[in-house]
């Protein structure tokens, strides 16, 4: 259940990059429900008479009580970002196309809900077993609802990009804890090839994995410029977008060139390990540092082609999970190679 749940959320991943690439955010713009209905609207007609200045207004006085909740926690200017930011005046037009992307980008996120929910459940024998297991798929399940509720914040400031950034962010977590949920309830079924501590090998590993979260949340930045460039330009003009991108999207290229020589150095150390596993791990990591290249390259050359965007984002995404998998993979099986040496000493 585990692995079709990571499966299921990497999907929700890539659907989520559709709706950004298709400009789908606010398809829909109220939530939980689309429009005020649970089914949504297939014509203008059905929607009521100024539904736009009937949406911006609840918007408003949603940002109003999230702002008085915030400055009471002392956030004052996040607050005040939240409520100045003119994106929550914008009420876009109502394009069935747009809704339907966003509705079905909803319905999936809540049948990942489901399968979550699911997954705690078939962990609860773990309580007895092995606890993380259990608590792992537990606080996937709590951090699912969080992600839900920021999703409508992120409905309610109309995709303000500090929201859209931590929601990015708090799906890589969830991403990473199932990961580690589902390879510790599996490693009594797979077989033990253990290697030697090599070096800072695993310092290496988990920085590299570190340094790929923090350059997601860069691209999420960038995506966020492009959003205010396209806007700007009223959608035209798409080859000069680039252009007009500020200091983030050279700062989210050059540090994609940091990565590779990282990740191909930490390729490298893998590929010396006997351990057919972390061989796998690292060739799929290398194809998808590739992939990620071409993806970024297509995208910067090539004038931001809406199909492409969401692919380089699911790569990274998918590259993150990859690099977190081989760390643990890494830990598992030098942890037991200590163990075999020394069982009196490592517990």
């Amino acid at each position: 259940m585990g692995i079709v749940t990571v499966v299921a959320v990497y999907l929700l991943i890539l659907v989520g990059g559709i709706v950004r690439s298709t400009g789908s955010g606010m398809g829909c713009p109220d939530w939980p429900k689309c429009f005020g209905m649970w089914i949504p609207p297939t014509d203008i007609k059905q929607l009521p008479t100024g539904y736009k200045e009937v949406y911006t207004a609840q918007r408003v006085a949603k940002n109003k009580k999230l702002a008085s909740t915030l400055e009471r926690f002392g956030f004052k200017q996040v607050a005040g970002n939240i409520f100045a930011h003119p994106n929550q005046y914008i009420e876009t037009d109502f394009n069935v196309t747009k809704t339907w992307i966003e509705y079905i980008n909803r319905l999936l996120g809540a049948l990942i809900g489901i399968f979550i929910f699911l997954t705690v459940v078939f962990a609860l024998p773990y309580w007895k077993l092995d606890r993380p297991v259990f608590w792992l798929a537990f606080w996937a399940w709590i951090l699912t609802g969080v992600q839900g509720w920021l999703g409508s914040l992120v409905v309610s400031t109309n995709l303000l990009p500090i929201m859209v950034t931590i929601h990015m962010g708090l799906a890589l977590v969830i991403v990473a804890m199932l990961i580690y949920a589902v390879d510790r309830s599996q490693r009594e079924l797979k077989a033990v090839a253990t290697v030697p501590l090599l070096g800072m090998l695993s310092v290496w590993l988990w920085g590299a994995t570190l340094l790929t979260f923090a350059q997601i949340i860069l691209g999420t930045q960038v995506r966020e410029q492009v959003d205010v460039v396209a806007f700007a330009a009223e959608y035209a003009s798409r080859d000069q977008w680039i252009e007009q991108l500020g200091a983030v999207f050279r700062y989210h290229r050059t540090f994609s060139l940091v990565l590779l020589v990282v990740n191909a150095y930490v390729v490298y150390q893998l590929l010396q390990l006997r351990s057919k596993e972390l061989h796998q791990l690292a060739t799929i990591s290398l194809t998808l540092i590739i992939l990620e290249i071409v993806a970024g390259m297509t995208l910067a050359y090539f004038a931001l082609p809406a199909a492409v965007q969401p692919v380089h984002l699911t790569i990274a995404t998918l590259l993150f999970g990859v690099q977190f998998l081989t760390s643990v993979v890494y830990h598992r099986v030098t942890k037991t190679a200590m163990q075999a040496a020394y069982p009196r000493v490592v517990a």
